[in-house]
């Protein structure tokens, strides 16, 4: 019996593992995803800070100031909903933004029977040099020859 009734289950959810094969396949749709998010991000970004210089000027705020400071509020609003879309496409595919600035995302893959993150970076010429285990801190990165070579040595 539960101690307390209000207490929600614990629900399991199953995330999709990619192989790198996959994940190499599908780099273009996973690129354009991600810049999509990155850009949205940082309209979403801008449109806010924009209002929020509009709302720190000095003074009584006249006409132009309070629709100018709205349209932006409005934009804002927009690019966030942009960028939740492109968010949602991409945990569709269990694959997760960590740093929409900088264009890094992470894709499950399984490490010796362990769940581990390939690294996707946007503005790299090769998008997953890096991977990380699941218990690693997030700024960790291990190079991806530690994924392929040993396949290649048991192959």
């Amino acid at each position: 019996m539960r101690s307390n009734g209000k207490e929600t289950k614990r629900r399991k959810r199953t995330i999709r593992v990619w192989t790198l094969e996959e994940a190499t396949a599908a780099v273009p749709y996973i690129a354009a995803v991600v810049r999509s998010l990155r850009d949205h991000w940082l309209d979403a970004a801008a449109k806010n800070q924009l209002a929020a210089r509009l709302d720190a000027r000095p003074g009584r705020p006249n006409k132009s100031l309070l629709i100018a400071k709205a349209e932006a509020l409005k934009d804002a609003n927009e690019a966030e909903n942009r960028y939740l879309d492109a968010r949602d496409e991409l945990t569709a595919l269990d694959i997760y933004c960590i740093e929409p600035a900088r264009g890094e995302a992470l894709v499950a893959f399984l490490y010796e029977n362990e769940l581990a993150w390939l690294v996707f970076d946007l503005f790299d010429s090769k998008p997953f040099q890096y991977w990380r285990l699941h218990t690693d801190a997030l700024d960790v990165r291990r190079p991806i020859a530690d994924v392929v070579a040993p396949k290649a040595l048991s192959a």
